[in-house]
């Protein structure tokens, strides 16, 4: 089988020359201490390799036998040398079908779990991605006694730079240390300690159980105290660390004080409680605080940045395809960072994502003067969506060079569905140009009218009256609803809805000759999901409804309020009906996962005001409520009772989450031809 390798650098044998003095980056340098002190305390070979096979076996059982894996020292022979890599080859001993047929060569067993995946991905044109997302595309791997040769020289693979953080896991592990914030509860114990109150962190009431911690100041000797019995409590209970330790003091939290020698002087205590109890201790930080905070001008930044001797502080910079501090800091003031992909906040699901910045983001960075960046990570908040990001995102820990994403995306649809099928193509090449390039600086927070029924009184909200244009004519109703959407939260568009309708049909159209591929369903299924809430195209879509079911109301017109809350109410159960044809969009396999109160809200909330931390997984049963207090309003000749309706659906979320009700954990219904009947229903004739 011919190999689909046109980005990835893949070095022969006999010209690979490495070595750890030419790292690419002066962070690399900086770092090179904790690195050779992680090499010295890694697990035995063969436990690495027990847990590659692992990984193989319940990736690929039936393959078990065909690969063998071998942990070797830096030094792989006279010719070469490389840190961070791996190699493949055909196996010298394979003769019989029963016999390993590769091997697969690195220097961790992180190595050559990455090393199997880049041979099922480019030899075999296999597709791995999480199960709620398509899962993994294996039919294409053949058959034992079968597998693709690589060239004779073999295959080495190595990472430009050393480090990968994968949603808040680097490849070696990492604990939490003492931030300095502490309870109330410790000024009983210690009525002389020096602390400070912080401020409110979105709750509704400030309410002291559910906010506003405390932060114990720098100078007290009980920060460094504590943060030695951190680190040591930690050390007893696990037996020995990775020497890194996380920290993130004022992550979303303002300083009390932006004095720079105070932010120092914190900075400097919070290491050397960490120090203290390691002495070989290093401070991993989120540069979150650094985008979201406008508090840290260049003083403040510097001054925590350099508390910290250089080497012992690495940054993640969370955010960097959309907001990259790197470019505005002097790459951290000249601290090592990890070059992260944050991508998605809170769990959205929405298909979004920059795919070009990503293909060529960490490349500039590695590659740009003077840099600091030793790794490249992921951070996302939520999993399991968008899995063709996260594809990109990960072959980036091994490209010297920036990606040809028009060429990558073509292989992506290819593996991806196990077969080559040029309309599916021209759809992935229409999603590249449109849902996957954000490049506006926004990002995926979900404002979709259905998800964020709006909670106001109508009679507050302005409707046009009879209004005419420049050439005398009435403006259209469409146009006067229009206006009154208007006031509400707005989707983010960034693209083109109508050439995202045409991908759409592009894979409804390949449908009978991709039926059986799950990437296929899931992909097709969360377009059209998109498009269900966005598009302008779509008749009875949320914002058009909810805008007739408001200007009804203002007219007394409660037939007019039934029949357009209704169409609202019936877009939401055609959306279930969509969803529940697959099981990565059900409910129920994430509750019988999660087993817990906190899905949706915090229960900071009161009778009469919401959580701000929230996400409805009710959005159907909330309308409905909000839809019944405007009919009663109108039968009854009443004001809108503002208050009873927030009660009603605030008690709605607290009783449903403690409700014991089970949900579906398998699909129902087929993928495609519920696809194709609300297409017609939708799409095709949007103005019957």
């Amino acid at each position: 089988m011919d190999s689909q390798l046109p980005a990835i650098v893949f070095l022969t044998l006999v010209l690979c020359t490495f070595s750890f003095a030419h790292s690419s980056t002066i962070g690399v340098g900086y770092i090179s201490r904790i690195l050779e002190i992680q090499d010295r305390e890694r697990a035995p070979p063969s436990v690495q390799v027990a847990a590659a096979r692992a990984v193989l076996h319940r990736l690929l059982p039936s393959h078990s036998s065909s690969f063998d894996f071998q942990i070797v020292s830096n030094v792989f022979g006279a010719m070469w040398w490389c840190e961070y890599c791996f190699m493949i080859r055909n196996h010298p001993s394979f003769s019989r079908r029963v016999d390993p047929e590769i091997l697969i060569m690195g220097v961790t067993g992180v190595e050559i779990s990455a090393g199997l995946h880049c041979y099922l991905k480019h030899w075999c044109g296999s597709h791995i991605s999480w199960d709620n997302t398509g899962g993994a595309q294996l039919f294409s791997v053949p058959r034992t006694g079968l597998l693709p040769r690589v060239q004779d020289a073999g295959i080495l693979v190595q990472r430009p730079i050393p480090w990968n953080y994968y949603q808040n896991a680097v490849t070696s592990s990492f604990l939490p240390a003492f931030s300095g914030n502490v309870p109330a509860a410790l000024k009983y114990i210690f009525p002389s300690a020096k602390m400070t109150r912080l401020g409110n962190w979105f709750s509704v009431k400030s309410d002291p159980k559910l906010c506003c911690t405390y932060l114990l100041d720098a100078t007290d000797p009980l920060f460094i105290d504590i943060g030695r019995a951190f680190i040591k409590e930690q050390l007893k209970e696990y037996g020995s660390t990775g020497h890194i330790y996380n920290c993130d003091t004022f992550d979303e939290n303002t300083p009390p004080v932006d004095d720079p020698e105070y932010i120092s002087s914190l900075g400097a205590a919070i290491f050397r409680g960490m120090q203290s109890g390691d002495d070989n201790a290093v401070w991993l930080m989120q540069g979150w605080l650094f985008s979201y905070d406008p508090f840290w001008r260049p003083p403040q930044m510097k001054a925590l940045l350099q508390s910290v001797p250089v080497g012992r502080l690495v940054v993640l910079d969370l955010f960097a395809e959309v907001k990259p501090i790197w470019i505005t800091s002097e790459q951290f003031y000249g601290v090592p960072y990890i070059w992260c992909m944050l991508h998605n906040f809170a769990g959205n699901v929405e298909m979004y994502g920059i795919l070009d910045s990503i293909a060529s983001g960490p490349v500039d960075a590695r590659k740009s003067e003077n840099s600091t960046m030793v790794g490249v990570g992921m951070s996302m908040e939520g999993i399991e969506q968008n899995p063709v990001v996260y594809d990109v995102m990960s072959e980036m820990a091994f490209q010297h060079n920036k990606v040809d994403v028009e060429s990558w995306i073509h292989l992506y649809s290819k593996r991806c569905h196990g077969q080559s099928v040029p309309l599916i193509q021209d759809a992935w090449n229409i999603l590249h140009h449109t849902v996957y390039n954000c490049t506006d600086g926004a990002y995926d927070k979900n404002r979709d009218i259905i998800v964020s029924i709006p909670d106001v009184d109508p009679s507050l909200i302005s409707v046009p009256h009879e209004r005419y244009n420049h050439q005398g004519k009435s403006v259209s109703r469409r146009a006067a609803i229009e206006e009154i959407t208007d006031s509400f939260d707005q989707p983010h568009l960034w693209y083109s809805t109508s050439e995202v309708i045409h991908a759409l049909e592009l894979f409804i159209s390949s449908g009978d000759e991709l039926s059986e591929s799950n990437s296929y369903r899931y992909t097709h299924l969360s377009i059209y999901f998109l498009l269900s809430f966005l598009s302008p195209h779509i008749h009875l879509h949320g914002p058009l409804c909810l805008g007739m079911t408001l200007l009804t109301y203002q007219l007394n017109d409660v037939h007019g309020v039934t029949c357009h809350s209704q169409k609202f109410l019936e877009l939401v159960e055609d959306m279930d009906a969509l969803l529940a044809c697959h099981d990565g969009f059900l409910l129920g396999p994430w509750l019988e996962s999660a087993k817990k109160t906190q899905i949706t809200m915090w229960f900071d909330n009161s009778e009469e005001e919401a959580s701000l931390l929230r996400d409805y997984d009710y959005h159907g049963p909330r309308a409905a409520i909000y839809f019944n207090f405007l009919i009663e309003s109108l039968e009854k000749g009443h004001d809108f009772q503002l208050k009873d309706w927030r009660r009603e659906w605030i008690k709605l979320t607290n009783d449903w989450q403690r409700s014991r009700k089970a949900f579906p954990v398998e699909s129902t219904g087929n993928a495609l031809n519920t696809s194709r009947w609300l297409y017609n229903k939708y799409l095709r004739s949007p103005d019957t």
